[in-house]
């Protein structure tokens, strides 16, 4: 029996529970499965310039606390069109290549809509490809719940709760911006775990005199300060830095002092919380079963507790967005919470 040789890369953004996930890849790939597994550098750059290494059981050691990725990242799109190229496909010609030249039986794509939209476009040139979600956004359509999304909904509550006591003392309002991308679930999660006043989320749109009128009744009913969580994908005329943007417009509109933290990247490094850990190990184990199946051309995901995939051509397709009904923005509203849109 020929031993299958796997290639696993971690593409886009880092965020913790990546390393949990190539180790619980690798473990079960190698100790269930006799695979043979090779760790790629840097994203789909490495598949391009053939920059692989073998990961035995000993390189898996000691990564499973580990935030970031063993293997390096990068943001590269393969199949991007170049405006100063002729040759629109060279990128990918050298990554079907290179897989044939390197034997891979299949590659294995950490990584969250970018990745997998670049792994389903993999597929469709004859590499075997199967997709790991990862993501502090939770966007990636088709799961339930993708890893790093725990580990960052930690950070973004803990740095709400200690904002608390300075907004308290100073009797200010306080802006806080977390990341999210184009969506609002981990201001709505952080938010809701914080005790956040308001949310704003891309998913409902806002109005400046109702975030200024409900600050406003606050200070009235002798509030002493405030709290409003802003997810960076909100409709704002400074996109980069929405967060400031609507600080400064409730200090013009209110005159109460408002000051706005912007989490960033704080929000993506550390080590992965135990949720994460045992998440992404579930999913790499998954993915080595589905390799020993030969179900390729598809992702990891989880459904109502219960894993399985989906073709990776759906989950490229969308991302995941907050439904308008969804229950915990009713139930936040139920406890008066604002997502600036109605008082």
């Amino acid at each position: 029996m020929n031993t299958k040789k796997i290639g696993i890369l971690s593409a886009g953004g880092d965020c913790p529970g990546i390393n949990a996930a190539i180790r619980g890849f690798g473990k079960a790939a190698i100790l269930k499965y006799g695979m043979s597994v090779f760790g790629i550098s840097s994203g789909y750059i490495g598949l391009i310039k053939k920059d692989v290494t073998e990961l035995d059981l000993s390189a898996l050691s000691g990564i499973l606390t580990l935030g970031g990725t063993i293997l390096g990242t990068s943001r590269e799109k393969p199949f991007k069109k170049n405006k100063n190229s002729l040759d629109f496909s060279s990128k990918p010609k050298e990554m079907i290549e290179n897989y044939k030249q390197l034997g891979f039986d299949c590659l294995v794509c950490i990584g969250g809509n970018g990745t997998q939209k670049t792994a389903f476009q993999l597929s469709e040139i004859g590499i075997n490809v199967v997709g790991i979600p990862k993501t502090i956004d939770n966007d990636i359509w088709g799961t339930d719940i993708s890893f790093g999304f725990d580990s960052a909904l930690n950070i973004a509550t803990e740095a709400i709760d200690r904002v608390h006591t300075t907004a308290n003392s100073h009797n200010r309002t306080i802006v806080i911006e977390v990341m999210g991308h184009n969506t609002g679930w981990l201001a709505l999660y952080a938010g809701l775990a914080g005790g956040a006043d308001m949310i704003l989320i891309p998913e409902i749109p806002y109005k400046e005199n109702i975030i200024a009128e409900f600050i406003e009744k606050r200070y009235k009913d002798k509030k002493r300060y405030s709290i409003i969580v802003v997810a960076e994908g909100i409709d704002s005329p400074e996109k980069k830095y929405p967060g400031e943007y609507i600080a400064k417009r409730l200090n013009e509109l209110t005159g109460i002092e408002t000051r706005c933290t912007i989490l960033g990247y704080l929000q993506r490094g550390g080590s992965p919380s135990p949720s994460d850990r045992i998440l992404a190990t579930q999913f790499g184990y998954y993915a080595a079963e589905m390799i020993n199946k030969g179900d390729y051309g598809r992702m990891v995901s989880i459904t109502n507790s219960k894993f399985s995939s989906i073709p990776l051509q759906v989950a490229a397709s969308k991302i995941k967005t907050i439904p308008a009904n969804h229950p915990m923005i009713q139930r936040a509203r139920d406890i008066g919470t604002s997502f600036g849109d109605q008082l």
